[in-house]
Order: structure tokens, then C-alpha cells, then sequence
């Protein structure tokens, strides 16, 4: 077994993370193609990128709670078995209703991997060294995002999309294996309660009720769904309307993904001098800057890779600086339900993804007004609600509420 405080454990935990940006990116340059192989609609395929978050929204909400009682290590081999199986099937899919379906089966699997590696973080480490850790996470994590484009556009035209599902498949066994032989236990306080329904409730209510993890979550929510605005609509801009070959398609998701790298990577280095809360408020300004300066050059008919993209680099950074410390930020108070308090984060980060996925993909016009409209409307959502809900709150109000009854 991985000592909790390994380098080992570590990797494992950033492999965790990458489910989602492994199964969401990877098959983005194939998306064009998959329409046509299947002869469907732009908005039908894309729903297997928004039910696949739909799936990792749900579930959320129950390995949280699960492994709060049960520990996190069985929690994590169900959903990443789940993961496995759920990709063969997505590789046989004949149908692009069958693989609407294994995707959202995939989604449920793959749920198990962020939000219980949060909680193992929140395990063994205090607040801001989880913030640090999350962030450094978050730097290697980003490789995910930076290489699957490029391997998925060159697996897609060598061996067609199918052969996306197989190394998604052959990613999630892999992991399997190392969960089952050297995963260790971290849940010290595994709460027989944590699953009955009145005690879950009251848990979500709880959380719900704490102004500043909701700001916190809402502040997330809005950021990542910005990003998500660019993962479904980006290959669509990128190849159909400004004409890019799916091959290159990974370069110009790779410059994004280093914007990401350099703010996550900043997050980790600065917090401990400048703070959770200041580094959070230079990322929100970004998200919004950047998804205004999108929109505006795409309302004044500008139609180019760099106008697209450039501001897009932007708002990641600013991704990378939000993110893992609005996380830390979140779960800290919460050391009794830390299962509970990333599954409920997790769940309502998703399901607006989803949302913002789903109207980008519905609203497809041919150009990139749909994608960057959504992204500079999450922008400015992601600055309001830090402001109004955490900076004015001050630090008086991150002390936690009481466990609820029933402990």
C-alpha cells in the first residue's frame, strides 16, 4: 500500500482527477466525424458530452456519502470498475443512442475519481496545505487535458473514433488495478449515519445553509461551466467554422490547457504568501475580462483561430487560479463530511456543466456566438458570486456549523 503522504499516492490521486478531462477531451476532435458516421444531429451527439456529465454529476452525490460511511477505498473500486465496463460498451456501440447511454454510464463510474480524491486530500492534509496540493494536482492533472486532444484527433483519423474508447477502456483498468493492490484507507472518521436519508438531508442542508461554501461552490460552478462552454462547443468552432484539421485541433486546445497550467501551477507557489481568497479574486477578474473581451470580439464580426483562442487562454488561467482553491476553500471546514461537502460540490458543478453543454450544443448556429456567449455569461457569474457571497462575508463566516443532529 502507497504511504498516505507518498509520491505515489499523489500520482494516483492526479489520475483520479483526470477521469473527467480524459473522457470529456480525448474524443472532442471526433465529434464532426461521429455526426456524420452515425448520421445524426450536431445536438445528438453532443449529448453524449452533456449526459456524460449528467452521469458525473449523479454520481457524486452518492460516492460522497458512500464513502463517508464505507471508507474511501471501496467507494473508488466501484466507481472506477463501473468506468471500466461502461467504456467496453461505449467501443461496441453501433448506435449513437447506445453510446448516449454508455456514456452516461461512464460518467456515473468516473464520478468516484475527483470527488473522492478531494476527500482523500481533505483526509491528510489542513486546509491550505490541501489547497497547495490541489493545485499542484491540478498543474500535473492538466497534461490530461494537453495531450488527449492531440492523441484523440491522431487515434480518431489512424483507427477511427472506436479506438478512443479502447484507450479510455485500457486508462480506467489500469487504475482498477492500482486501487485494488495499493490504496490505502484515509477515511479516520467513517460515519455509520452518513448514508440514512434524514442524516444526509440534514448534511446538505447544512452545507446549503453556509453562506461561504456556497459562494465558494457557486463561484466554481459558474467557472467551470465557462470552461465547459469551450469543451462542447470548441472542435465544432475550431473544424467546421474556422476550418481547422481535426488533426491540429489538440494544438489549439493545448494552448488553452496551458493557461490552466500556468495558473494552477501560480496557485500552488502563491497561496501561502498572498492567500486563499486574494488568488481566488485575481482568477474571478480573469474569468471575466477574458469571456468579455470573447464576446466582444465576436460581436464586432471578428472570426479568427487567435480571437477565439487568445481570450480563451485567459479565462484559463484564471481556471487554474479559482478552482483548486475555491475547493480548498469549501471542503476545509468540513473535516466530518468531507465526502458529503466535495459530492455536493462536485454534483451542482456538473449539472450546471451539463446545462451550459446542452444549450451550447441546442443553440448551434454553425458559428462560435452560442460557445462564447456562454462563456462570457459563466465569467461574469463566476466574479459576481465571489464578491457578493465570500469577499463581503469576511472571514468571520468560514467557521463551520455544528455536525447536524443525529451524531
Amino acid at each position: 500500500m502507497f504511504d498516505p503522504r507518498s509520491m505515489g499516492m499523489a500520482i494516483l490521486l492526479t489520475a483520479l482527477t483526470a477521469f473527467g478531462p480524459l473522457s470529456t477531451d480525448m474524443y472532442l476532435p471526433s465529434l464532426p466525424a461521429m455526426t456524420r458516421d452515425f448520421g445524426a444531429a450536431v445536438g445528438d451527439v453532443q449529448l453524449t458530452l452533456s449526459l456524460f456529465l449528467v452521469g458525473f454529476a449523479a454520481g457524486q452525490i452518492v460516492y460522497g456519502p458512500l464513502s463517508d460511511r464505507f471508507g474511501r477505498r471501496p467507494a473508488l473500486i466501484l466507481g472506477v470498475g463501473l468506468y471500466f465496463a461502461a467504456s467496453i460498451i461505449c467501443v461496441l456501440s453501433g448506435a449513437v443512442e447506445v453510446l448516449i447511454g454508455a456514456r452516461f454510464l461512464q460518467g456515473l463510474g468516473a464520478a468516484a475519481g475527483p470527488v473522492l480524491a478531494r476527500a482523500v486530500v481533505r483526509d491528510i492534509h489542513s486546509t491550505e496545505k490541501a489547497a497547495r496540493m490541489l493545485s499542484y494536482m491540478g498543474s500535473a492533472m492538466a497534461l490530461a487535458p494537453l495531450v488527449a486532444p492531440l492523441l484523440g484527433g491522431y487515434l480518431a483519423v489512424w483507427w477511427g473514433w472506436q479506438a478512443i474508447f479502447v484507450a479510455l477502456a485500457l486508462f480506467g483498468g489500469t487504475l482498477l488495478a492500482a486501487l485494488v493492490l495499493r490504496l490505502p484507507e484515509t477515511n479516520a472518521h467513517k460515519d455509520p449515519q452518513a448514508t440514512r436519508p434524514r442524516h444526509l438531508l440534514g448534511n446538505y442542508i447544512a452545507l446549503l445553509g453556509h453562506r461561504v461554501y456556497l459562494g465558494y461552490v457557486l463561484c466554481i460552478t459558474c467557472c467551470y461551466a465557462g470552461l465547459f462552454s469551450f469543451i462542447s462547443g470548441s472542435s465544432f468552432v475550431f473544424i467546421d467554422f474556422l476550418g481547422v484539421p481535426a488533426q491540429w485541433f489538440g494544438f489549439c486546445f493545448g494552448a488553452v490547457v496551458v493557461g490552466y497550467i500556468l495558473g494552477a501551477f501560480g496557485a500552488g507557489r502563491w497561496v501561502p504568501r498572498v492567500g486563499i481568497r486574494r488568488m481566488i479574486l485575481l482568477g474571478v477578474v480573469l474569468n471575466l475580462g477574458a469571456g468579455a473581451a470573447q464576446l466582444s470580439l465576436a460581436l464586432a464580426g471578428v472570426a479568427t483561430v487567435a480571437a477565439v483562442l487568445a481570450p480563451m487562454v485567459v479565462y484559463m488561467v484564471g481556471v487554474g487560479l479559482v478552482i483548486p482553491n475555491a475547493m480548498a476553500g469549501a471542503i476545509g471546514p468540513f473535516p466530518h463530511m468531507a465526502g458529503t461537502a466535495s459530492a455536493l460540490l462536485g454534483f451542482l458543478q456538473m449539472t450546471l456543466a451539463s446545462l451550459v453543454g446542452l444549450a451550447v450544443g441546442q443553440w448551434d448556429d454553425g458559428t462560435q456566438m452560442p460557445m462564447v456567449t456562454a462563456t462570457a455569461a459563466m465569467g461574469l457569474g463566476t466574479f459576481g458570486f465571489y464578491v457578493l457571497m465570500v469577499l463581503r462575508r469576511g472571514t468571520a463566516a468560514a467557521t463551520p456549523p455544528p455536525p447536524p443532529p443525529g451524531r
